[in-house]
């Protein structure tokens, strides 16, 4: 039984991302620079309600009025990778967390790494914030987007943080 996919683009400051959705909810944001080539033969839909909204809330995300994310969502991974991919929505807007706290944070101590494998394959981000997990030592380590993406996106967080003094 295949699932009906739908996916739009929106232009962001940080470039184009493509949205990817089923009927249960938010699959996927696929960085400017990413190709998936598994969702290439799907037609734009940018009326589907589940893009529409996340398109909203994702431009209310770069404009500073958003914070937290409410999108339903339809995570395809493991039991592990789901745990750890829903942890992110935990930390903070504007914060940081390492690796190994994330995996604490899932009862897991001890495997920051596997969390920061599944980090690496998480489906939406920015919704679910992989960006804010750093290094044992608050260094910028791993990210599917790039550490210059990365920076970005904490120093746009940063920045909205100081209006609010």
């Amino acid at each position: 039984m295949s699932i009906a996919l739908h996916r739009s683009r929106i232009d962001s400051p940080i470039g184009a991302l493509h949205l990817v959705a089923s009927d249960g909810g938010l699959r996927r944001i696929s960085w400017p620079h990413e190709v998936h080539t598994e969702h290439d033969g799907l037609g734009a839909d940018d009326a589907h309600p589940v893009l529409v909204d996340a398109a909203r809330q994702l431009a209310e995300y770069f404009a500073g009025d958003r914070r937290e994310f409410d999108l339903p969502l339809d995570l395809d991974g493991t039991d592990f990778q789901r745990q750890a991919w829903l942890a992110l929505a935990d930390v903070p807007y504007g914060e940081t967390v390492s690796y190994g706290e994330q995996a604490e944070r899932i009862g897991r101590p001890g495997a920051s790494r596997a969390v920061g494998a599944a980090n690496a394959k998480n489906p939406v981000p920015i919704v679910l914030p992989c960006h804010r997990v750093v290094g044992a030592d608050g260094s910028l380590t791993g990210f599917a987007g790039g550490l210059e993406l990365k920076r970005k996106l904490l120093a746009h967080e940063r920045s909205q943080q100081s209006l609010d003094l």
